[in-house]
């Protein structure tokens, strides 16, 4: 029974050990020299003593060079935790400092960013790459299913990142899952989105080792100008991506498919709503691909709900997030811990099963409180984790995800789901994207290559919503401002709302 992610790594080491494993602007390493450099970077860090189960940060740029380092870290019986390279020096010292790193891989450059950390930087370009035949196997042997296999950072509501700490077993059930879901072959080439501080970027890494496929890493200099990206696309050849709708929608707003030869098989979208008019978009253009709405938060490895679109939907319409994945039991609780079964009743979206985190690292306060005792089972342990994220099913037995708790608002006496206010604006032909925030009253941020008015949206919006959960300010961007992952950074729209006001 497997035991260790590295088992896809070797697997498929040994049946295609010449065919390139992952690419970058700078180079490609095939399955054979990742295999062996891993296990070079690991006689490395035995040669310091890092021990077996602990945390070794990787502050590198998104790379070959940080995915060897990833699997290094696995080989001598420890956990990765991807860092960034464009993060301020306060904010990795307050992730060094919650984690307690005591190890930071790095190169020369990025070294600087924390030269006063007390950290034991590691070199990259220092590591003897050749090294394997100093490798110890012991760590590795001895790691066990349930052992951590990455850390990501979440944000903390009090300024502090959570670290989010994921294990194998979590991980191979959710890689295990995707290739039996979507049969995967061993020909994909797969287009690399995410960074690798954002968990979307664990099923590009490991669904390429699992099958023994192409990653590429595409630059991220490159989704500002989204046409370079569709000709990245279009040059290799690229037949599966798994992207951020707000990327995606970049490209059909300007409709950057128009005349292009793709050659794209599966296109699967997570971490945000996917807005339907810009799904549409791709299926038109992609008829023979598989599209697929997936839903998790970090916190449940990477995903722990999906919908594969099987049938025609209207830019009015939300797309499901439709049902649970392998050896997960995602269910809805109503305020009083009460099962929520019928038809169209919101309940909060909970998760039990494989997919669950070990929990928030080093932070057992906040573990307790968002991964609780399942409040329908009192006859023995079970964690739940609660997603603060609001849901209900459909009249076809879907989930259909609703918003966040916390975009709940109540507003003129009305409870409001911030999100349905930007379904229905983003259903509008003429609106490439949009945000909805509340300061007193409803803002609609938006953007529009046509240039849509303020008062057509507002006429729309009115056929289509309450009155009362229309919005009073309406701000038109030229672009919208995107985190790190892609997704719309509202803490940006929320300052700006406020300088504005």
């Amino acid at each position: 029974m497997q035991k260790n992610m590295l088992s896809y790594l070797q697997n498929s080491a040994l049946r295609f050990p010449l065919k390139t494993a992952i690419k970058d602007e700078d180079e490609s390493v095939n399955l054979s020299e990742l295999n062996s450099q891993a296990k070079a970077i690991a006689a490395h860090f035995q040669g310091l003593n890092i021990t077996k189960n602990r945390p070794v940060g990787v502050l590198l740029p998104k790379s070959v060079k940080a995915i060897k380092c990833f699997l290094g870290t696995l080989y001598n019986g420890c956990f990765y935790v991807p860092l960034d390279v464009k993060n301020p020096a306060s904010r990795l010292e307050a992730i060094i400092k919650n984690l307690n790193l005591e190890f930071i891989v790095t190169d020369a450059k990025h070294a600087q960013i924390l030269k006063n950390s007390g950290v034991n930087l590691i070199i990259f370009d220092e590591i003897n790459l050749k090294g394997e035949d100093k490798f110890d196997r012991a760590n590795y042997e001895n790691t066990i299913d349930t052992d951590p296999l990455y850390i990501i950072n979440t944000s903390g509501s009090t300024g502090t990142p959570k670290g989010v700490a994921i294990s194998h077993k979590s991980a191979i059930n959710y890689i295990e899952w995707a290739c039996e879901t979507f049969n995967f072959k061993d020909d994909l080439k797969i287009a690399s989105q995410a960074p690798f501080i954002f968990d979307n970027s664990v099923l590009d890494i490991y669904l390429t080792l699992k099958t023994g496929s192409t990653l590429f890493l595409i630059p991220q200099e490159l989704f500002t100008f989204p046409i370079k990206v569709v000709e990245y696309l279009e040059k290799n050849e690229i037949n599966f991506i798994f992207w951020v709708p707000s990327v995606m929608a970049n490209i059909a707003a300007l409709d950057l498919l128009r005349g292009v030869n793709l050659s794209l098989e599966f296109i699967i979208f997570a971490g945000e709503v996917m807005p339907v008019k810009t799904m549409n978009y791709f299926k038109s253009r992609f008829k023979n691909a598989v599209l697929a709405n997936l839903y998790g938060p970090t916190e449940t490895t990477v995903d722990c709900a999906y919908y594969i679109v099987d049938r025609d939907f209207s830019d009015e319409e939300s797309l499901p997030i439709g049902y649970p994945c392998k050896n997960t039991d995602v269910f809805l609780l109503d305020e009083n811990d009460a099962l929520v079964t019928a038809r169209n009743t919101l309940g909060e979206l909970c998760v039990r099963g494989a997919s669950l985190a070990l929990g928030y690292y080093n932070d057992p306060v906040k573990t307790a409180s968002a991964f609780t005792q399942n409040p329908l089972n009192l006859a023995y342990p079970e964690r739940i984790y609660r997603t603060g994220d609001l849901a209900y099913y459909n009249e076809r037995g879907e989930l259909m995800y609703k918003g966040r708790k916390d975009f709940q608002i109540k507003h003129m006496g009305y409870r409001i789901e911030l999100g349905e206010i930007e379904t229905a604006a983003l259903s509008l032909s003429g609106v490439d994207s949009a945000c909805a925030l509340y300061d007193g009253a409803i803002v609609l941020i938006y953007t529009s290559q046509t240039a849509v008015s303020q008062r057509e949206i507002l006429l729309y919006l009115g056929k289509i919503l309450p009155k009362y959960m229309l919005p009073t300010r309406f701000v038109m961007l030229d672009e919208m401002p995107l985190n790190v992952n892609g997704k719309i950074d509202r803490n940006k729209l929320k300052e700006l709302i406020k300088d504005q006001k």
